[in-house]
């Protein structure tokens, strides 16, 4: 596994989650991440994302991902 990993997996996984989609819920992203069982300390951070709608730059952005 190279340190691009974690990035990689958010990357796949907000690309998923935002096939079609131009905003989706903190929860929602949350839901998804449980059921693509996500590394626990990328769950931590989108468990930590503040209540609301989020586009995916904005999501990418505050998680650390590159998608955009």
């Amino acid at each position: 596994m190279t340190d691009d990993a974690p990035t990689r997996e958010l990357d796949d996984l907000l690309d998923d989650i935002y096939l079609g989609q131009e905003r989706v819920t903190q929860a929602e992203i949350q839901r998804r991440a449980v059921a693509q069982e996500v590394p626990a300390e990328l769950l931590t951070r989108i468990c930590a994302l503040p209540e609301g709608e989020y586009a995916l730059e904005e999501v990418a952005e505050l998680l650390g991902g590159t998608a955009g």
